[in-house]
């Protein structure tokens, strides 16, 4: 599987995401609106769309970008090497300026291609809509607008596992498990996010979680490839 793919051009990402205000409460009159609208199809049992709220930033229109990570594969002899670099702060704007930036440079002859779990559900149209709100200009290899599909130059993991399968949506953690890979869960979930960067302050953590899900993402596509998943030693930091 994969055998054809290079992988010395394939970029593997992820993005953390967390609602724009600390709480239901930062919500002016027309949000808190919105949000309860959108809210009535998500609430369970006894719950209020504010009790719900921490959830906002899974929805572009409520959340916001808080890191992007990167990691790229360089060979190093018969070995894989995979260097990370992130993207993040409180200014979503220059988060994603920054990242673009960085990205239509290294997709300077346009033939690379990106890898996320779920990116075509979630990471992709997410930065997407988010530049458009920012009004960021869309990365080249993102602004799928017109393409043909033999055109996009989007992998996505949880696809690839799928082989055609509707059914379910399967996690980067069950898979990690299913080809024993180190968890990227061992310190916060993607629940927790919104509180770390919120009541914790803590955007160091948040980088950390996200880079380990891009390393374990680049792990998948080396047992995708049927190759070993690489040491600690041959992972580096931007």
């Amino acid at each position: 599987m994969l055998d054809n793919l290079d992988l010395t051009k394939v970029l593997c990402l992820d993005i953390e995401t967390v609602p724009q205000y600390p709480d239901y409460t930062g919500l002016d009159d027309r949000w808190q609106a919105l949000w309860n609208k959108k809210a009535q199809y998500l609430v369970k049992d006894d719950q209020t769309p504010q009790d719900i709220y921490s959830s906002a930033g899974i929805y572009a229109e409520f959340g916001k970008i808080a890191c992007i990570s990167v990691g790229v594969f360089l060979r190093n002899g018969n070995e894989w090497q995979f260097k990370l670099k992130s993207f993040y702060g409180d200014n979503e704007k220059l988060v994603l300026e920054e990242f673009g930036q960085m990205i239509n440079r290294w997709n300077m002859e346009n033939d690379k291609l990106l890898c996320a779990h779920n990116g075509k559900e979630f990471d992709y149209p997410y930065i997407g809509r988010r530049c458009l709100i920012n009004g960021v200009s869309i990365p080249r290899i993102l602004d799928n607008a017109g393409k043909k599909p033999w055109e996009v130059t989007l992998l996505d993991t949880m696809e690839l596992w799928k082989f055609g399968d509707f059914k379910s949506f399967t996690s980067l953690d069950l898979l990690a498990a299913s080809f024993n890979i180190p968890t990227p869960k061992d310190d916060i979930d993607g629940s927790r996010v919104w509180e770390v960067y919120w009541k914790e302050k803590d955007l160091e953590r948040i980088k950390t979680y996200c880079q380990k899900d891009v390393v374990t993402v680049a792990q998948l596509l080396l047992c995708f490839r049927g190759e070993k998943i690489m040491g600690e030693e041959q992972v580096m930091y931007a």
